[in-house]
């Protein structure tokens, strides 16, 4: 697989997250490890070149085991990328090399660390961002152990010290003009402040200037500062970009997905259930004085058009009377794909007479335009549509009869210590029940708190909820009747469920009469 580094942009790092397989992910990592051993390489080459000014600052009898080393373990990283390449199909040896790749980082990384000099900055970046990192590219069992070895050896290194052990250290500490023998870990801190203060004392008014700044590049604090932030500054600049362009595609995919969940894909108009959600929300944002209007639109003959010439001219029809829709509602309208040729039309602060207009307007539209399919057959198709208005009274009303039922369902009935709480209070006199009546009193008291405080916190949810969980149902279900009786009419037409609801009430009202 050919992999370019300087070019894994955005789309290159989110096809490699969500896109390539387990091989390909592995591969990336053990470049980036690659990478960094590379570095420490041609940090070793400067040591070398370099070695007649920097010798004195760095071991060297521990050096040139550490180059070995450090070469070696580059050389069989290549060689690993190598091998890592065919084994897309082969999970068992994937999964064995992906262990392999992560514990020979982990023991390398703990090595520089402990060798360098225990840098917090490098370590810091080490143990925190390579484990995010890897998480990203490879499995998460495997990094989390090595994780927890890191923080394992950190305790070690901390400890083993005490008990008279020494761990070898690159670095030599140079006090004046000779080294430090009697350096060890837990004089690391003390004899690193000591150093800093002899480099310090280099400055003139405690200031840098040109004349010294040559004197300092050749100082020992200098040159181990400089180490360490080559070691940490790429790798965290590195990872911070890594993290940066995840959360990046992170937000997006949440866009996509939100876009994909929103909209219907055929029509590109709100999905059904994001229609309900909008539907939901105007109701709950309706004024006092306001109306609510909702249509429901039915293709005719739907599934002939399917028959007949096929479901990509059905798909196309779909899609054209979902443009003729959004093209002739204005931009207050939720309009969104409520089945498979049923369209839910939402109209907030819209009277009944002017939904009317506006379903009428729909149906003319849809009739006159004219569906032109590939094989140069061209047709019409014409829709019904039912149309329900919730009037602000009748809003008004449901909201109060919604809130009285809610709140009598959720007000306990009396227990029979309540009762007899309040008989015994009822009952008590001044005379030899009086420390028994205030007892009963205090606990009466505290009930009734308890359930006054219980109708309170019921009233003020009921407060936001205003309406009913099923309202939107309810008012698709009254226009879906004005829809089926447009049908029975002969189709292409609209009925209105209010004319539908006002008929039926009448002659009910006229039944009652004559009975």
């Amino acid at each position: 697989m050919a992999l370019s580094i300087s070019h894994l942009g955005y789309r290159k790092l989110s096809r490699v997250i969500f896109e390539w397989q387990a091989a390909d992910r592995a591969l990336l990592l053990a470049l980036f490890v690659l990478m960094e051993i590379t570095s420490h390489w041609f940090w070793c080459l400067f040591v070398w070149w370099r070695q007649d000014t920097y010798g004195s600052y760095v071991d060297m009898e521990l050096f040139y085991p550490l180059w070995i080393g450090v070469t070696l373990l580059g050389i069989f990283f290549i060689w690993m990328v190598s091998r890592l390449s065919p084994m897309r199909k082969d999970n068992g040896s994937l999964h064995k090399w992906q262990a392999i790749l992560v514990a020979l980082y982990s023991v390398y990384i703990a090595v520089v660390i402990l060798v360098m000099g225990h840098s917090s900055l490098v370590a810091g970046i080490s143990l925190v961002g390579g484990a995010m990192l890897g998480m990203m590219l490879i499995r998460r069992r495997y990094v989390w152990k090595a994780f927890l070895g890191h923080i394992v050896l950190i305790f070690l290194v901390t400890l083993i010290p005490y008990f008279g052990f020494t761990i070898p250290n690159l670095r030599h500490m140079t006090i004046t003009s000779f080294p430090l023998d009697t350096y060890s870990y837990l004089t690391y801190s003390e004899t690193t402040a000591i150093e800093n203060a002899i480099s310090a004392s280099i400055f003139k008014n405690g200031t840098l200037s040109w004349d010294t700044l040559n004197q300092l590049r050749f100082s020992s604090a200098f040159f181990w500062r400089s180490t360490h932030i080559y070691m940490a500054l790429p790798k965290a600049i590195f990872i911070i970009y890594m993290f940066r362009t995840l959360l990046l595609i992170l937000d997006n995919s949440k866009a996509e997905i939100m876009q994909y969940a929103n909209q219907d894909e055929l029509t590109q108009l709100k999905s059904r259930r994001y229609g309900l959600t909008q539907m939901q929300q105007a109701l709950l944002a309706m004024g006092d004085k306001q109306d609510f209007s909702v249509i429901l639109l039915d293709l005719d003959w739907f599934k002939s058009i399917n028959d007949n010439y096929g479901h990509d001219v059905g798909d196309q029809v779909l899609s054209e009377v979902a443009q003729t829709l959004s093209r002739s509602l204005t931009e207050d309208a939720i309009v969104s794909r409520y089945g498979g040729e049923e369209f839910l039309i939402v109209l907030p602060d819209t009277q009944h007479d002017r939904a009317m207009s506006i379903a009428e307007q729909l149906r003319r539209d849809i009739a006159q335009h004219v569906i032109s399919s590939d094989d140069n057959a061209d047709f019409n198709v014409t829709a019904s549509l039912g149309v329900y208005t919730l009037t602000h009274d009748e809003r008004a009303r449901i909201q109060s009869e919604y809130k009285a039922v809610a709140l009598k369902e959720s007000t306990p009935p009396l227990t029979s210590s309540q009762k007899q709480n309040a008989n015994i209070k009822d009952s008590q006199d001044n005379g030899s029940k009086q420390s028994s009546s205030k007892q009963s009193s205090s606990k009466q008291s505290s009930s009734q708190k308890r359930v006054a405080h219980r109708r309170k916190r019921v009233a003020t949810e009921i407060a936001k909820a205003q309406l009913p969980i099923d309202i939107c149902q309810r008012l698709i279900c009254i226009a879906d009747k004005a829809l089926y009786e447009a049908k029975d009419r002969g189709r292409n037409q609209v009925v209105s469920a209010n004319d539908m609801l006002a008929a039926e009430s009448s002659k009910a009202t006229s039944l009652y009469a004559i009975i």
